[in-house]
């Protein structure tokens, strides 16, 4: 098919494309100062502002946050009486893990095998350099025709809810008729899909002591209470036999009535090792869509090597719980300590603390701007048909901004599909993904304006 003006426009960006994901990437923008340094967020904060004052978006503003971060707002105007369009993207990122275990640097865009890789390349710097590729191909052709107003966060991989709540002392601020969320992605590369729902999150620490202070496992193992076994008791019992979630409250039978993951695909995507089985039972839409799901996110204890043989007096784990639709988080919370509280053996102390919670989210798929997404992401797929999936990460803003703006239509998309293992070793993005939906946002742009 005759690429239209638009598209070649698109494809003639996708050089500088690379090249300020590169720049974007390069920096260590984990919302961790404990990792890394507060001042490599401040830098990739300003990167932005200074690349949307060059790009003529006015009222651009470091937005500081309650959590210590900063988010990016810009403002970009339109025709007179044109819709107002928010898009949204974070340049924070989930740290590199094994920084060995990545093939090329993590923190510096490479690219082999027709992918480019680097943290933060699909989840969600690329968010938003397909926001500024789209706006500059409209740019080329007459004009972006609808208000545009962009808000790149600061901390959402850390979910500590800085910007949900300066949003929330800030109603005018982001205040749109309809919410473009970059930050999700396609069900497979080249199927243009659109994300209905997102499942909310809880996460705790979980602290257990049995003893003053460390024993000798000699003189007193075989009595003395270990804290770490007692923690891998409660731990344990967050899941069934099979390995399905079970939080003592929380329901966890409901079903997806949506588009389908063969569970072939689905051991390929997650490169399940030969003869390991899946967790739980139902389809795998239902398992990572539709239910909660629990993860054990770390554990402080002793490391193997330099292990001493010692009863261990205290242990602790940062656990994720993620909650579908129609399950509130902070019920969920409530229920999940009230599980590792209960589940304590010989009378262990447990102390349960909550670093960060966020709201399940369900999209509107009847809008007027779904149907013009549709459109639009069918034209720069070739005549693919949208088509709609759930997922199970969590975008808390999601609900808040819906809270705040019950008239606006939220709609999410973005470069996390399978292949780009955000927040795994080896992250990547598909340039091919990025030129087609970057086409694509700047077609639902030209349909929603009407």
């Amino acid at each position: 098919m005759p690429q239209s003006p638009l598209a070649r426009t698109v494809a003639a960006l996708q050089p500088r494309a690379r090249t300020e994901l590169a720049e974007l990437v390069a920096f260590k923008s984990v919302a961790d100062a404990a990792q890394f340094p507060k001042s490599e967020c401040e830098a990739a904060a300003n990167w932005i502002t200074d690349t949307l004052r060059a790009d003529g978006f006015q009222d651009v503003a470091l937005l500081d946050t309650p959590d210590g971060t900063q988010s990016v707002y810009g403002f970009l105007p339109g025709p007179a009486g044109a819709p107002t369009v928010l898009l949204y993207a974070h340049y924070d990122v989930q740290p590199p893990l094994d920084e060995t275990a990545w093939v090329s640097p993590p923190f510096e865009l490479t690219e082999r095998d027709g992918r480019w890789y680097g943290r933060g390349a699909a989840d969600c710097k690329g968010g938003l350099i397909m926001h500024l590729t789209a706006l500059r191909a409209l740019k080329e052709h007459g004009g972006v025709p609808v208000n545009v107003k962009v808000i790149v966060e600061g901390s959402e991989e850390q979910g500590t809810g800085g910007l949900e709540r300066y949003a929330e002392a800030h109603p005018e601020l982001l205040s749109a008729d309809a919410i473009v969320i970059g930050d999700t992605g396609n069900f497979r590369v080249g199927l243009p899909t659109v994300t209905a729902t997102l499942r909310g999150m809880t996460l705790v620490r979980v602290q257990v002591d049995t003893l003053e202070g460390n024993l000798h496992s000699g003189q007193f193992g075989g009595a003395a209470p270990d804290a770490l076994a007692a923690l891998i008791r409660i731990l344990d019992s967050l899941r069934a036999e099979d390995g399905s979630t079970t939080v003592t409250g929380l329901a966890a039978d409901a079903t997806w009535d949506g588009l389908q993951y063969p569970e072939e695909d689905f051991r390929k995507d997650a490169k399940i090792l030969d003869g390991v089985g899946l967790l739980g039972d139902g389809t795998i839409a239902d398992r990572i869509w539709a239910r909660p799901a629990v993860t054990v996110l770390g554990i402080d204890c002793p490391p193997v090597v330099g292990a001493t043989p010692s009863v261990q007096a205290g242990a602790r784990a940062l656990v994720s719980l993620r909650v579908p639709p129609g399950t509130d988080a902070a019920e969920a919370t409530k229920l999940l300590a009230a599980h590792l509280e209960t589940a304590a053996p010989w009378g262990a102390r447990v102390a349960v603390e909550q670093v960060g919670q966020g709201q399940a989210f369900r999209a509107d798929t009847t809008s007027p701007a779904y149907t013009s997404m549709a459109e639009a992401l069918q034209e720069a797929y070739d005549g693919a048909e949208m088509q709609t999936s759930g997922m199970g990460g969590s975008i808390p803003l999601c609900n808040t901004l819906a809270a705040l703006y019950p008239a606006a239509e939220i709609l999410l998309i973005g470069l996390s599909e399978p292949e780009a293992q955000i927040h795994a070793v080896n992250e990547s993005v598909s340039p091919q993904e990025l030129e087609r939906l970057s086409l694509a946002e700047a077609l639902f742009l030209r349909r929603y304006a009407g």
